[in-house]
């Protein structure tokens, strides 16, 4: 029994080398683990010997046969796995498929929307200011000629903050950029040209067309004898090269505290161009944003005197020029961090 079951481990033995040699790839690896090392291969069979062999001797004899022959055995596969396994990770790649990209970070929509108008008014000769956005009720209302009975100043308009050891309603979230004007004029003499863009606050409530945060960019020209044709022919040469040069403006009469005469802005439909459309509710016209000449009471308050200086300011939405520029329905996508609608802007 010794003689024959130790002669049957070196068949396998000599058997395996064989096999081997036929080996090229990671599939053929696996045929050959299958065949010696599998759950009906080879050792598995001859481990059904050890109940047919009756003496212990025997029974010890095989059994070193059989457990030198798997630890070889497996020496080898292994050592085979290891040589075919990056040949085996490619087996399991479908190389028709199209490669994966890197995925990089994009400006936001109203980012680039912004840089684009801060680049126009940058070649007309504005410099661009900033300021806080948690803003006192003096240059936020009192310095910009805002009167007390004044819709804007409510609570259900103004998000005030309550800091402690400070008036309850000294302290607000700014409701437009405007209060950056007045700090910039109060350091500063004429000529004054700026620009002031950033994220204002108020209380409306949140739907298609209004938010509670939003973006302005406002608008400042202060120097000897600005007029309101200044202001028309800034107006209109930075909506043509926004929205293209066959953009038409027009000015319509309004009320604003920090400006006298104060006016709408309006624009040609983009859509239409002036025919009338769904999105200009068939009128031709688009409205933008306020403006007007800088009220003499704004102007004293800063110590400029109007009677040798004159002023205008003007104001416009972000969002508002994105959802026009980007065919944008609803301005609450910009506030979402929805990447698939993101992503578009890249």
């Amino acid at each position: 029994m010794k003689t024959i079951d130790m002669r049957y481990f070196a068949f396998l033995t000599d058997r395996l080398k064989g096999d081997v040699k036929d080996v090229s790839s990671a599939g053929d690896v696996e045929q050959l683990r299958v065949k010696y090392l599998g759950r009906k291969g080879l050792l598995s069979k001859a481990s059904q010997n050890f109940k047919l062999i009756e003496e212990p001797d025997d029974r010890r004899f095989y059994g070193r046969g059989f457990s030198e022959f798997k630890k070889f055995a497996t020496s080898v596969i292994e050592e085979l796995q290891a040589k075919y396994q990056d040949e085996k990770r490619i087996d399991k790649v479908d190389l028709t498929l199209p490669g994966r990209r890197d995925f990089s970070g994009g400006l936001h929509p109203l980012t680039q929307v912004l840089e684009e108008i801060i680049d126009i008014f940058r070649g007309m000769g504005f410099t661009v200011e900033t300021g806080p956005e948690a803003e006192t009720v003096y240059y936020n209302f009192d310095a910009l000629n805002t009167p007390h009975w004044h819709p804007a100043r409510d609570l259900t308009d103004t998000f005030y903050l309550d800091i402690p050891g400070d008036d309850k309603l000294n302290w607000l979230l700014r409701t437009e950029t405007s209060p950056v004007q007045i700090r910039v004029m109060e350091r500063k003499r004429p000529p004054i040209r700026i620009i002031a863009p950033g994220r204002t606050y108020r209380k409306d409530k949140p739907d298609a067309t209004h938010s509670p945060v939003f973006m302005q960019v406002e608008g400042l020209y202060v120097d000897k004898g600005v007029t309101f044709a200044d202001l028309k022919g800034t107006v209109v040469a930075f909506y043509r090269a926004l929205f293209g040069p066959e953009t038409d403006s027009r000015f319509r009469p309004h009320f604003f505290p920090f400006t006298e005469p104060s006016a709408e802005v309006d624009v040609s439909c983009l859509f239409c161009r002036g025919e009338g459309c769904r999105v200009c509710k068939g009128s031709g016209w688009l409205e933008m944003g306020g403006s007007g000449m800088v009220d003499p009471n704004v102007l004293e308050g800063v110590g400029i005197d109007p009677e040798v200086y004159s002023g205008w300011a003007f104001g416009l939405g972000i969002e508002r020029i994105a959802m026009l520029k980007y065919g944008i329905e609803d301005i609450r996508l910009f506030y979402e961090n929805d990447i698939r609608f993101l992503e578009q802007f890249d």
